[in-house]
Parts: structure tokens; C-alpha cells; sequence
């Protein structure tokens, strides 16, 4: 039996609110809606959507008390509309990990309003949160977080265990995101089995197959060489252009950023930058040809 939704979030569908149902992946159907809300918008306009997906007002976040308390975030104020694809940015210590812990629901600010379509996030429980993430947020990693002696088909489901479905919608379903990442045929192997950029849509499987309103991805080609990274970029493009999924991914690579059609810029925990990506990247740079010996 799948689990209540986190307290006013409405119920739209079978258990889904109606809040974030407008910003999921089109339902198969509605592609063209779902590119239209992905369009970009210059920060703080109106877009198509009226509300927010996400919103950060005056968010803070501290560790630490009296002299060696530390304020990672210092006031941050962000909007994230559905079918964004932001790249978030900045150098080390510069806040970026804590906002993205606060979007993903891994963290409670210190101060300031996390408004998820219109709910007040921090004001939510620790289960609620928990809900709220495994239900709405997909999570991708640039350690790949794999079971390594399980195979991929579980290494997907697992989301969908914890959310308590049955074992034949697990299966339907992790086949189902497998295939779309183009790993139809490799449901059976395990992660030793598999090359750094296999696992990896491995991993992107597991963050689709709950179909969420958001995909956080934390650095998801640091471990990757150059064609790989270019290749899981045209893939987290793909899920955002084609399926309307809203992605917010912290990289340090430029070029990897490039594919976003935002790009936000975090300095001493505030944003120093939030601009529009007018011409992202849409395809890999063609590969260099090997010069021919005389």
C-alpha cells in the first residue's frame, strides 16, 4: 500500500497533489506541455506557471554555535519553476552543497522559508520530509551510490520498495526506466559488470523511476571521463527537455554547466549570479580526429 502524502500536499490522481502533478513529467502524453513549461524565464518573472515549484525566501543555514558557529547560507532567495534545468555553481565552501542538502530536503535551514508548490517544508515533520523526498525529488550522486552485489533491475527499485509498491509494479517499472536511459538488455548486471558511465545511468534510473517533479544531481559526472560526462549531460538534457523533469545539478565544470538554460552562481553562501543560459549546449563536442602518421 503506498504512503499518505505529506501533510497539504493535495491528493491529484491516485494519492499524487495537485500542486506538484503540473509539474511532473507530462504523463506520457503531454509532452509538449511539459516543453513549454520548460522554457526559460529571466528569475523572479511570470511565467507559465504561476507559483513556484520551489521557493527559497531569506534562507540560512548555521553549523556550529557561539565562536565557532559558521553561516554557510547567509539570506539566499531563490525561485525554481517546473521544467527549469539549472546548473548550480561557485567555488569551494561557497554554499553551494547546503543549498542543494535544503532543496533536497536533507537539511532544515536555520532561518527562511523552503515553499515546495506552495507548502512550507520546514514546518514539516521529519517523516513528512522523508515522504516529501521519496515521492516528489529524484537523487543522483557522483559516487553513483550503487548496492554493488545488486543488480541494476534492484539497484532501481529500490525507491519504490521503500515506498511500499508491489514487486510486479517494482519490476514494470524499473524496466521501464532502465530502457529509457538506454539500459534496456543490462537489468541483470551488477554494478562490477557495468562501466563508470553505465552505472551511472544506472543511478538515473533509480532518481526517474518514482517519475518526481525534480531530479537533484551533485556533481554526476565528477567521476567520468570527457565523452561519458557529455553523454550522461545529453541524457539529464533529454529527461528535462523531453519529459518536463526539472533538474538542479552542482557542478564545478563549465562545459558540463553549459547544457543548463540557467545558470545560478554561489559565492560566501549567497548567490552572486542568476542569469539565463540564452544558447545551452545541445549535443557533444565532435571528437577530436587522431592525426595520421606520414
Amino acid at each position: 500500500m503506498s504512503e499518505p502524502a505529506p501533510s497539504g500536499l493535495r491528493a491529484a490522481a491516485p494519492d499524487l497533489p495537485a500542486q506538484v502533478g503540473t509539474a511532473r513529467r507530462g504523463a506520457g502524453s503531454d509532452s509538449a506541455a511539459a516543453c513549454k513549461a520548460s522554457e526559460p524565464r529571466e528569475a523572479g518573472s511570470v511565467g507559465a506557471t504561476p507559483v513556484p515549484l520551489i521557493s527559497l525566501r531569506g534562507i540560512t543555514k548555521t553549523y556550529g554555535e557561539g565562536s565557532t558557529a559558521f553561516q554557510a547560507l547567509k539570506g539566499v532567495n531563490l525561485d525554481i519553476h517546473a521544467g527549469d534545468f539549472v546548473a548550480i555553481m561557485g567555488p569551494s565552501g561557497s554554499g553551494k552543497s547546503t543549498a542543494m542538502n535544503t532543496l533536497g530536503c536533507l537539511d532544515r535551514p536555520t532561518t527562511g522559508a523552503y515553499l515546495f508548490q506552495g507548502v512550507r517544508v520546514e514546518s514539516l515533520s521529519r517523516d513528512q520530509r522523508a515522504r516529501l523526498r521519496r515521492r516528489y525529488l529524484g537523487f543522483v550522486f557522483q559516487g553513483f551510490n550503487l548496492l554493488a552485489r545488486t543488480s541494476a533491475q534492484e539497484n532501481v527499485e529500490l525507491p519504490l520498495l521503500y515506498r511500499g509498491d508491489s514487486a510486479s509494479v517494482r519490476r514494470a517499472a524499473a524496466a521501464r526506466a532502465l530502457q529509457s536511459v538506454g539500459l534496456g538488455g543490462w537489468e541483470h548486471h551488477t554494478p562490477a559488470e557495468l562501466s563508470g558511465g553505465q552505472q551511472q545511468r544506472v543511478a538515473i534510473a533509480r532518481a526517474i523511476v518514482t517519475e518526481p517533479a525534480v531530479v537533484l544531481a551533485d556533481e554526476p559526472t565528477g567521476n567520468l571521463d570527457t565523452r561519458r560526462s557529455h553523454e550522461i549531460m545529453g541524457l539529464l538534457m533529454s529527461l528535462n527537455r523531453d519529459h518536463g523533469i526539472t533538474v538542479l545539478m552542482v557542478t564545478h565544470e563549465s562545459d558540463m554547466a553549459a547544457y543548463a538554460r540557467r545558470m545560478v552562481q554561489f559565492v560566501d553562501g549567497l548567490i552572486a549570479k542568476d542569469e539565463i543560459n540564452a544558447n545551452p549546449t545541445t549535443s557533444a563536442p565532435a571528437e577530436p580526429v587522431a592525426a595520421q602518421e606520414p
